[in-house]
């Protein structure tokens, strides 16, 4: 039996439960007596509610209750209490809590019915009189009224400028400057948000929700209906796809929770498609980056203002200019980072916040002043190359990004790519080549983690943390196998419930790191239970050994200088008497490495497309991603998630875009028949490579995550390739055929733009 699991590939534990439908989702808890919620959203974007007449949809049998702001008493009404672990800057959103309206579809009533179908017949039914207000959703009209983003959210660093970028842009050789955008992108995960209420007596309840984070919901939930904490119990086992639209409560959860407190039954609150577009998106981007290089190649300015819708009540921030700050090796940089007031609900994190909207922008004008010095795009990235970090000078725990480069390149075939622009063609296919880099923080939370190892050798862990699709139940069986030397099937790992400890949100990429050091740590502390046990043993080759002594392997127990004196935990537990040892164990970041180095993976993503000269449909053909993510824990899953990342940055790239109506301040395309993703037609060769990267700074694992950094290059690796197809530098998000063409006609982003043929 091998028990070296760690860095090998290994199948999901948790995939046969999946795919034979025994794994439970929040809608999918059984519960005697459940009641069924439909949410009424309001369909204007800003104004008050005037009156609501609830006498018809009261008036249909089986309906229970229709709950709104008039009739919603006895909640909190300190902002605090609203706050969450993800929270930002401003005052949470309060459902129900007045008659005030804030955006389109904000959710202003729920009716409670025996069925789901009369759930919504009976909100079809409720009629509504507002006084409407002067909205405002225009982004890119709103840009004068741009305010410099606060400080607030977790993780939000104010970017800083160094030297003197203006001037030196001034007496530059060579420069260019140019304006991105891209529009609000929505999460669209297979699993709509969902909650399962089940009230219980003495003022406790369960809830079974959508999150990736249970102890976050417990606390929102507790501080906002005054539950003692050991009253709420949040159970998430699984969950079909989240990717940020997890972090925060949402309002399924507060509306599921209100009704089965006041009605004292069991509630299922189930989001639909049409609702997940009321809130939960990417923020829409304007862009401005101006740089400047010298003869030789090298940047001599970077200038990127940034500017970011939030809503009108919070501040919602992302890292986004400070990027262009760290990732290349220039003396004068000018950043900014503002935000723009909308009546659209506050944005949330989605797969790389910021990095990757900061990449789409950046590494597209990285390519575009290489080709204002006719320089190789790869080879540009190679002179201006950054071996430390830039901003906090400070030296990287580790940093392969060269040879992300060099095997990335290798793989592609980027030796043979000419550099002009339209020199590539199949037939009537434009042939182009493009590549990005990217990077993402290699962060570690503090997280705790529980064993319990049984006399018949089987061990138990847990920890209150998420799975969102990533591998996390596999990836802790494999690090706790690993360290007790046994057998994958001896290791169950649990998650998902309040029940279990704590651990941080799912998110950021820092799980692995966080709850797996956690893991790792808790069965250290097993090991030396077991070795101190077996040192006690008479009249056995252990007996006086000292912890350092002895090695586990194999679920057996022996000496370092005698490998043949050997006993089975089994036997070792049972010689001692022991049914059980149970540890709970505390890992958290070194802060003494992060005062004296930066933590980053970073990618490079090289990219081939072909464009069809007559119509400008743009297809991607190829993609090599390769990345450096220090320690890859299990290759298999890893790379499942980089594929994962890579197909979102495809559609990212090349479709996703969410509508507004600015006359209705109202997303229109609110389905996935009008929110284009992509899908296995659009989809085609993604080679995916781990560069070697040893790092024993960034926690005990040696890893950095791979959630994110597989999406952050992918876009503008595209959008390059794009260029070098046509000559046509589409600066907007998504590329569609229509901007293509238009560029090409009517000659608007880049002077000498030669037409498609």
């Amino acid at each position: 039996m091998n028990t070296k699991y760690t860095g090998q590939s290994a199948s999901r534990v948790d995939g046969p439960l999946k795919v034979t439908g025994k794994a439970k989702y929040a809608a999918e808890f059984a519960a005697d007596g459940l009641l069924y919620g439909y949410v009424l959203n309001s369909n204007i974007a800003s104004g008050e509610i005037l009156s609501i007449d609830t006498t018809a949809a009261m008036g249909i049998k089986g309906v229970i209750s229709v709950f709104t702001h008039e009739n919603v008493e006895d909640l909190t009404w300190f902002n605090i209490k609203y706050k969450d672990m993800d929270s930002t800057a401003g005052t949470p959103f309060r459902p129900l809590g007045s008659n005030k309206i804030l955006f389109s579809m904000q959710p202003i009533g729920l009716v409670v019915a025996e069925s789901f179908e009369i759930a919504r017949l009976a909100a079809s039914l409720i009629e509504i009189s507002y006084k409407e207000y002067p909205h405002v959703t225009n982004l890119q009209g709103e840009l004068d009224h741009s305010k410099e983003a606060p400080m607030g959210k977790i993780g939000y660093v104010q970017p800083k400028s160094r030297g003197n970028a203006e001037k030196a842009y001034r007496k530059a050789e060579y420069k260019i400057q140019g304006e991105y955008v891209h529009a609000a992108e929505h999460h669209n995960p297979l699993e709509m948000l969902a909650t399962t209420a089940i009230w219980e007596e003495e003022g406790k309840i369960t809830l079974y929700d959508k999150t990736q984070g249970v102890s976050n919901v417990q606390m929102y939930i507790s501080n906002v209906f005054g539950l003692k904490m050991e009253n709420v119990r949040v159970v998430s086992p699984f969950v079909g796809g989240a990717f940020g639209i997890g972090l925060r409560p949402k309002y399924n959860v507060f509306l599921a929770t209100l009704a089965s407190l006041e009605l004292r039954r069991n509630i299922r609150l189930v989001l639909t498609r049409q609702q997940m577009f009321s809130f939960g998106h990417r923020p829409g981007s304007v862009q401005r980056i101006a740089m400047s290089a010298d003869l030789n190649g090298k940047l001599t300015s970077i200038q990127h203002a940034a500017f970011g819708e939030t809503s009108t009540y919070e501040d919602y921030t992302e890292i986004v200019a400070n990027w262009s700050g760290t990732m290349y090796n220039c003396e004068n940089v000018k950043l900014k980072y503002e935000l723009v007031k909308l009546n659209v609900a506050t944005p949330t994190d989605m797969r790389a916040p910021g990095a990757v909207t900061s990449a789409h922008a950046f590494e597209s004008a990285i390519d575009e002043m290489a080709y204002a010095i006719k320089m190789d795009p790869l080879e540009f990235r190679r002179i201006n190359y950054a071996e430390e970090d830039q901003v906090e000078k400070k030296p990287y725990s580790s940093k392969e990004l060269r040879a992300c480069y060099d095997q990335g390149a290798a793989k592609f075939g980027w030796e043979n790519r000419p550099l002009e622009p339209q020199s590539m063609r199949e037939g009537n296919q434009l042939v182009g080549w493009g590549m990005a880099n990217g990077a993402w923080d290699a962060l570690m939370m503090p997280a705790k983690a529980q064993a319990i190892l049984s006399a018949d050798g089987k061990l138990i862990l847990s920890s209150g943390t998420s799975d969102i699709g990533t591998g996390t139940y596999t990836i802790m069986t494999q690090i706790g196998a690993e360290t007790l030397g046994l057998g994958l099937d001896d290791v169950t790992f649990q998650l998902g419930d309040t029940h279990m400890p704590m651990a941080p949100l799912e998110g950021g990429s820092w799980t692995a790191a966080s709850v797996g050091s956690a893991v790792k740590a808790v069965c250290e502390e097993v090991k030396t239970k077991l070795f101190e046990m077996a040192s006690k043993l008479k009249d056995t080759p252990f007996k006086r050994a000292k912890i350092k002594d002895f090695a586990v392997d194999h679920g057996h127990i022996s000496l370092l200088s005698n490998p043949s004196a050997r006993l089975s935990i089994v036997d070792v537990m049972r010689l001692s008497g022991v049914n059980s040892i149970l540890e709970t164990a505390m890992s958290g970041p070194d802060p003494k490495a992060k005062k004296t180095h930066s933590f980053n993976s970073h990618a490079a993503v090289f990219a081939e497309v072909k464009v069809d000269a007559d119509l400008g449909t743009v297809v991607v053909t190829r993609v090599v991603c390769a990345v450096a993510a220090g320690k890859i824990l299990n290759p298999k899953t890893a790379g499942s998630q980089i594929l994962g990342s890579v197909v979102w940055g495809i559609s990212k790239a090349l479709e996703e875009e969410s509508v507004l109506d600015n006359e209705f301040g109202r997303f229109m395309n609110h389905s996935l028949a009008e929110y284009h993703v992509a899908v296995n037609k659009d989809i085609n060769e993604i080679d995916v490579i781990f560069v070697e990267e040893h790092d024993d700074l960034v926690n005990p694992l040696g890893i950095k995550g791979v959630g994110e950094i597989g999406i952050v290059a992918v876009a503008p690796a595209i959008a390059n390739a794009v260029f070098h197809a046509t000559g046509v530098r589409v600066r907007n998000l998504p590329i569609t055929m229509d901007k293509v063409l238009q560029i090409a006609e009517e000659d608007k982003n880049q002077e000498e733009v030669p037409l498609l043929k």
